[in-house]
């Protein structure tokens, strides 16, 4: 038995917190994650540093805001001078692992797989599973020959071609290649995986620790949840004619999945899209009910720290855009996050104040023993502190940043130029948490001043009526933006791209 604790570091891509169930959704979509959280710690007010996928996880592997860390474009990686969190693990003598369906993380040689012993990618025409080293000889040399020699001409192709990625944004071709290289991963095979790699690891008697990372992108565009999944979680739809043809619309027309709604949705086309979503978290919440049940009956749980968060959220029409490309709201950006730790005394009560999930950098290594900066001494970033209801050292003083995608600003230039001046598409949105109030700002123009106890959706506007707190809350990012430009080391690096997913990256417009 390892002497140290092991570490699961689950990400829900694209989690709406709003709606799962142990946070108050009416709907009973997340019945697993809702046995698990009892005998854990929910924070009530987590907040995204960043509103996409990229930024977001540089930030939670980092311990940085996207201003200091860099990484803030698909065609960029971390510096060197940025250490993540599988690195510090690894060089403890941690076994490092990761089981990943997301291809921006899991594809992308952007820095996020530093540090790991392994990565698996379920992302891909031909993913790469555990049980690839249990294949034969000459399987392992046609998955090798497939990805060389067909899958990364094929990526190479659509990389250079404006043509090709014009043609796969067309909807008659988006259901073949969200298909074709499993554009969602597989969540069962990943947890199946991560399941048997886990019992193996103890089994062999290994002495090393293990930190396991995994992410999961069920909840993720295009939605497709099991029909009975649908007709439990949203009944209703079954009597709305029109749900099935719009759903297969709106999943083929990926140009809109990052986009502004122009035009708005109509009622029941946001109902509609609303249930097919909550079936897919629904879905994704009952494959997860197997890793929750085996963690306990193998008595795995009793030394194995687990972290639940969400890297963003998703628009549904709400305040006008769709996916997570441009803006901080709410919906993007106030994330679920779940703490559980075998030797911590659980606090009943959830966390109310605001916190930053990049901290869960500082969480993981104090979690791990560590403390590799002496400087920066881990336990100030650290919430393990919160799970037994210790004061907040940061105050609730939290940022998010949101720099726009120039590859999404490319898809809004070809489908509507004319939305990008008029919603200030191309410049950088921030909001600024204290206490019950958010600023959003877009450069350094107030978009909004919010009560978020008694306006959690950020319907009215207070900044008209309350000068003087914005007046203060501008000088607190100011503050916040400065301290993270200072310690910037340098800009990031140019990144490599595996060709042979790079069809469906630029086919969401992720990468030119």
């Amino acid at each position: 038995m390892p002497s140290k604790l092991n570490i699961l570091f689950i990400v829900l891509d694209t989690m709406r917190r709003d709606r799962l169930s142990t946070y108050g959704h009416n709907r009973e979509t997340s019945p697993q994650l809702d046995e698990f959280a009892r005998d854990a710690v929910r924070f009530d007010r987590a907040v995204a540093p960043a509103q996409w996928t990229i930024p977001s996880h540089a930030s939670m592997f980092t311990g940085l805001y996207p201003s200091t860390h860099g990484l803030t474009q698909a065609d960029g990686a971390l510096a060197p001078s940025y250490p993540v969190v599988a690195e510090h693990l690894h060089r403890a003598g941690y076994h490092t692992v990761a089981f990943c369906n997301n291809p921006l993380v899991g594809v992308l040689n952007n820095g996020l797989q530093r540090g790991f012993d392994r990565f698996y990618n379920y992302a891909s025409a031909a993913p790469f599973r555990p049980v690839e080293a249990r294949r034969g000889k000459l399987q392992q040399e046609a998955l090798r020959l497939f990805r060389r020699h067909l899958a990364r001409p094929i990526g190479n192709q659509f990389a250079h071609s404006d043509f090709l990625f014009r043609m796969s944004l067309n909807p008659v071709f988006v259901p073949l290649w969200t298909r074709l290289i499993n554009y969602k991963g597989n969540t069962a095979h990943s947890i199946d995986d991560l399941v048997d790699y886990w019992a193996r690891h103890q089994a062999g008697g290994a002495e090393q620790p293990l930190f396991a990372f995994l992410n999961l992108m069920g909840s993720h565009l295009p939605y497709n949840p099991p029909r009975d999944v649908l007709d439990r979680v949203a009944p209703e739809l079954r009597q709305e004619k029109q749900a099935y043809p719009f759903m297969r619309r709106f999943n083929s027309e990926a140009a809109r999945w990052a986009s502004p709604t122009i035009p708005p949705l109509e009622d029941w086309e946001r109902a509609t899209l609303n249930g097919f979503y909550d079936a897919e978290v629904a879905h994704q919440d009952a494959q997860l009910g197997k890793l929750f049940g085996w963690l306990k009956q193998s008595g795995t749980l009793d030394n194995t720290v687990v972290v639940i968060v969400a890297d963003h959220g998703e628009g549904h029409g709400d305040h006008d855009f769709f996916g997570h490309g441009f803006v901080v709201y709410q919906e993007l950006v106030h994330v679920p996050l779940i703490i559980r730790h075998p030797h911590h005394r659980v606090n009943s009560q959830p966390v109310t104040e605001p916190v930053s999930t990049r901290r869960l950098y500082h969480t993981l290594l104090e979690a791990a023993g560590l403390q590799p900066d002496e400087a920066a001494p881990v336990s100030e970033g650290s919430l393990l502190p919160l799970l037994s209801g210790a004061p907040d050292g940061e105050a609730g003083i939290v940022m998010s940043e949101a720099f726009p995608p120039l590859t999404f600003l490319n898809v809004i230039q070809h489908r509507d130029s004319a939305l990008i001046p008029k919603l200030s598409l191309h410049g950088v949105r921030r909001g600024l948490y204290h206490g019950q109030h958010k600023l959003a700002v877009v450069d350094q123009r107030v978009e909004g001043l919010f009560d978020l106890n008694n306006d959690p959706t950020e319907t009215h506007n207070l900044a008209a009526a309350q000068p003087s707190t914005v007046s203060t809350l501008q000088r607190q990012l100011a503050t916040l933006v400065s301290r993270a430009e200072s310690r910037r080391s340098q800009t990031a690096v140019p990144v490599t791209v595996d060709d042979s997913v790079v069809d469906h990256l630029r086919a969401l417009g992720y990468i030119e």
